[in-house]
């Protein structure tokens, strides 16, 4: 089954540049992006040799996982691009649901499993990390904005060692594929992109985001560089910041860090 996009993105303009091989759809992104294109335009790849996730980790794509990005050129501020990656939690949690019900039904498996977002940029199954988004910009010239955002899957399979435990599709019981895959996020990405809208409809990404938050209301802690902050995990404000209660009442606002919840916050602390 080759690559192709969902009626949805069709519809709504989408291009599509598919790569047997590549080392990073990001990359293959932004160089198409400074050589003048515009977008909306997917890269796909079902190998990746030399990704990067965030905080620079290397991401690799073993043959049959998914290494998908969606580039498109915006009139927008870096603040209200980095918004856009909570759009992209919603649309790649979205697909992930729609093919393992499918998957589900057609070897008619008992359990399906729990689809979550953590905080910034990850999807979880399950409790362990199944996507990680990855975003990048550059501004072009007409002072528009080229907004780069990865999405890699672990379909067949999923790494070792990480920070968060991670698993994949193929783990969990579901034979499904990177293209199947890849229809079904490129269709859910039209659809939350339209309700971000340039990041006037933040408000409406963010409720639905934190309505499938992981962690929220519990014990988190976050490393940020040498510091580590612990506390509960409150909520997500207007500009995605998590916000942490701390044991003394403060509320503090969280930009970046590695985030660990629960039974694993102590751990995270240490």
């Amino acid at each position: 089954m080759p690559f192709t996009l969902g009626p949805r993105a069709i519809s709504a303009g989408y291009r599509l540049a598919v790569f047997d091989k590549t080392g990073s759809t990001n990359a293959e992104a932004m160089a198409r992006a400074r050589e003048g294109e515009r977008g909306p335009m997917w890269f796909v790849t079902t190998e990746q040799t030399a990704g990067r996730g965030r905080r620079n980790r290397p991401w690799i794509a073993p043959r049959g996982n998914l290494a998908s990005s969606i580039m498109e050129a915006m009139n927008v501020t870096p603040a209200a691009a980095a918004t856009l990656g909570f759009a992209a939690g919603l649309a790649a949690e979205a697909a992930l649901r729609q093919v393992s019900v499918e998957a589900a039904q057609r070897s008619a498996a008992p359990n399906q499993p729990n689809f979550s977002l953590k905080w910034p940029n990850d999807v979880l199954a399950d409790g362990k990390k199944i996507v990680g988004i990855n975003m990048e910009a550059e501004t072009m010239a007409g002072n528009l904005l080229a907004v780069v955002i990865g999405i890699g899957t672990n379909v067949v399979a999923a790494p070792e060692g990480t920070p968060t435990p991670a698993t994949s599709l193929a783990a969990l019981g579901l034979r499904v594929t990177a293209e199947e895959l890849f229809a079904a996020l490129s269709d859910a990405w039209s659809g939350f992109r339209g309700i971000w809208d340039g990041g006037r409809g933040f408000g409406e990404i963010r409720e639905r985001w934190l309505a499938r938050a992981a962690g929220l209301g519990k014990a988190v802690a976050i490393k940020t560089g040498t510091a580590t902050i612990e506390g509960t995990f409150d909520t997500i404000d207007e500009q995605g910041c998590m916000i942490v209660c701390t044991a003394e009442g403060k509320r503090v606002p969280i930009t970046a860090g590695d985030v660990y919840f629960g039974s694993a916050a102590s751990a995270g602390a240490s």
